[in-house]
Order: C-alpha cells, then sequence, then structure tokens
C-alpha cells in the first residue's frame, strides 16, 4: 500500500481530486440506473412493436392474393381459307403488323371467277324461263277463252241438230258430226285448262309473279352468292388486328386443299393479336376464398420489372387444370396423396398507348386486391 503523507492528503489539490473522484462515481451510478430503465423500455418497446406488426400484418394478410404462376395469353388463330387452289401471292412478312382486312396472301381467282361467270348467266337465263313461263301461261288463258267460244258454237249447232233430229227434219250424220264437234271441243278446252293449270303450278301458284320470288330464281341465287364468296375468300385477309407469324409455311405456287389446310398448320399463316390480350394466373385454390369477379389486380411482367399493369378478375375457372387433363388423377388409390390445386383466373389489362408491347407466353406476377378486412375479433 502506497504510504501518502497528511499533508498531501490536506491538500486542496488531493481535495479537488477526491471531489472529482466522487462526481465520476456518482456519475456512473446514475449512467448504470438509466441503462437499466432503457433497457426496460426497449424490451417491452420491442414486445408492443412486433405484437403490433403482427397484429397489423395479420389483419391485412387476406386482403391481397399473389402468385407468380401468370403468363400473358393472346388471341391467336391460323389463317386458313376454305377454298382449294394455288397460292399465287403471300402479301405480309414475319413479325408484320397487320389490321383487319389486310391481305394476307391471294389463291389463284381465275377458276372462281369464271364459276361466277357461270352462274350469273345461269341466273340471268332463269330470269328469262320465269318471264317465258307467264307469257305462256297468258296464251294459254287467251287459248281458253278462244277453245270456250269454240264450245259454245258448237254446242249451238249440236242443240239444232238435235231438235231437227226429234222432229224428222235432220238427217242422222248431221247430229252424229255436230255431237262430236261438241265433245271434241270439250275436250280441248278440257286439255287447255290442265295446261294452265300446270303452267300456273309452275309459277307458284301467282301469274304475276316477281323473278327474284320464284323459287328458281333463288336456287341459282344461291349458286351465284356461292361463287361469289368462293371468289371472296380466294383472297385471305385477316379477321382483327395483330403480327403475322410463321409465314415461312406459305409459300407462292403451294396449292391448298380446303379440307385439310385448317388441319396442318402447312396451308395457314399464323396471326397473334395485339388488341385481344389477357393474363392467366394460376391460382392456389387456398388463395382464390375472397377472389372474385371485378378485384382490381396489379400486374407486373418479368421482362419489364419496373412497369405495373392495372387489370380486373375477368372470370374464374368453374375448374381446375386437373379436371382437363387427359389422365386425370385416381384419388381412389391407395396412394392418394392431397395436392394443392389450380385454378385459372383471367385477368383482363387496362392497356395504354404507351405501354410496353406484350407478346403471349411472358412470364407475369399478379397481385390481386379482394378488398376483405379482418376483424380484431377474429384472434379471439
Amino acid at each position: 500500500m502506497l504510504f501518502v503523507p497528511e499533508e498531501l492528503r490536506q491538500s486542496p489539490a488531493a481535495k479537488a481530486l477526491r471531489e472529482q473522484y466522487a462526481g465520476a462515481k456518482g456519475y456512473i451510478a446514475a449512467l448504470r440506473k438509466d441503462r437499466r430503465r432503457l433497457r426496460i423500455h426497449l424490451m417491452v418497446g420491442g414486445i408492443a412493436l412486433v405484437a403490433f406488426v403482427a397484429a397489423v400484418a395479420w389483419l391485412m394478410g387476406g386482403r391481397y392474393a399473389s402468385t407468380d404462376n401468370a403468363y400473358v395469353r393472346a388471341a391467336k388463330l391460323m389463317v386458313s381459307t376454305d377454298v382449294s387452289g394455288i397460292v399465287t401471292e403471300v402479301n405480309v412478312k414475319e413479325g408484320q403488323y397487320v389490321k383487319a382486312g389486310d391481305v394476307l396472301f391471294q389463291v389463284d381467282p381465275t377458276q372462281f371467277g369464271i364459276a361466277l361467270d357461270n352462274a350469273k348467266a345461269q341466273l340471268a337465263q332463269t330470269v328469262l324461263n320465269i318471264q317465258s313461263m307467264k307469257q305462256d301461261y297468258r296464251r294459254i288463258q287467251s287459248d281458253i277463252a278462244s277453245q270456250q267460244a269454240q264450245v259454245e258454237l258448237a254446242q249451238v249447232n249440236f242443240d239444232r241438230a238435235d231438235a231437227l233430229a226429234k222432229t224428222g227434219s235432220g238427217s242422222r250424220a248431221t247430229y252424229d258430226q255436230t255431237r262430236f264437234a261438241l265433245e271434241t271441243a270439250k275436250k280441248q278446252l278440257q286439255a287447255l285448262n290442265d295446261q294452265a293449270k300446270v303452267q300456273l303450278a309452275r309459277l307458284g301458284g301467282n301469274p304475276d309473279i316477281a323473278p327474284e320470288d320464284h323459287p328458281t330464281y333463288k336456287q341459282v341465287k344461291a349458286q351465284v352468292d356461292e361463287a361469289q364468296r368462293q371468289l371472296d375468300h380466294a383472297t385471305v385477309r385477316a379477321p382483327f388486328n395483330g403480327i403475322a407469324t410463321q409465314v415461312a409455311a406459305l409459300q407462292p405456287g403451294a396449292y391448298l386443299v380446303a379440307q385439310t389446310a385448317a388441319l396442318t398448320n402447312t396451308g395457314a399463316i399464323g396471326l397473334v393479336s395485339t388488341d385481344d390480350v389477357w393474363v392467366e394466373a394460376n391460382m392456389k385454390e387456398t388463395d382464390l376464398t375472397f377472389v372474385k369477379v371485378g378485384n382490381q389486380v396489379d400486374v407486373t411482367i418479368d421482362t419489364y420489372p419496373d412497369y405495373v399493369w392495372t387489370g380486373t378478375v375477368e372470370s374464374i375457372s368453374p375448374a381446375s387444370g386437373a379436371e382437363f387433363s387427359l389422365l386425370p388423377a385416381q384419388n381412389s388409390s391407395g396412394n392418394w396423396v392431397k395436392v394443392v390445386q389450380r385454378i385459372t383466373v383471367k385477368i383482363r389489362l387496362e392497356r395504354q398507348p404507351n405501354d410496353p408491347p406484350l407478346r403471349s407466353g411472358m412470364s407475369a406476377f399478379v397481385d390481386i386486391d379482394t378488398k376483405h378486412r379482418r376483424w380484431a375479433m377474429g384472434l379471439f
């Protein structure tokens, strides 16, 4: 132990040093006390903060339903034609944007033009035939009137001869001659009436029928319309706005067979719509509790991670993907394992003119706002 003289311990410097030490010791004790108080506050506050965050997360947890199992879809069509012929011209290139009505390719229209001209000629001949039947009917009516006069004359002659024969003033030969003349006139009149009935039936029961109302005219007119349809379909046009694809599958000089072109994609040009675009989200069945048609959706495409599309739930599939499988699962077997099913949700996007281009098959992330709210009472 170090010996300190009494004079030094009682010196002003030693007293000042002792006072400083006592103050420092009190400060350290106060600091320790404040640290214990702060530690208690931090522990209680931390627990309260965690509880508050957990409560908010639980209350808001059932509002949003999200999935990254979503893809961009678009209306797709292999555009072909229902007439057979040789392709003379392909008017589009791979990846070209086309509008509805633009020509995609052309089939040789020569044979269809000839068929149309032939059908129109038959239609004109049909009109002439109908007019001829109407004139023939009028002629028969005139012949009937003339023959009716002949019947009346033959009847008068027969009545006179019959009266003379009864009184013995006339000869038997004259009587027979007038009788046979009357019968012949009546038969000729009956024949003309039968001809008139036949001709009237050919005119559909209306002697003043318009050629356009006659069944024969309608039949030939249908042939003209069919020939015109085939000629029109020789020029294949885009049914909607889109991007042409698989153009190389069709080349000028190829012969298209109407019955097989739609089955083998060799006789068609692919068209992917640029207007009819939507997102298909394959949601877990457990996430669809509060999802309904009309919910607002935020959509992010993997290609454009910084751009968000707004959309709405347009429809929810009435069956899971497994229901449409060619080989559905046999859950009645002994090795059955429950698997969460996927239900397809169709989302209609609200697109703007300056939106980035969307391509069918792009991956997407969807976040559906169900507007559902949990209540604190649900915790108890």
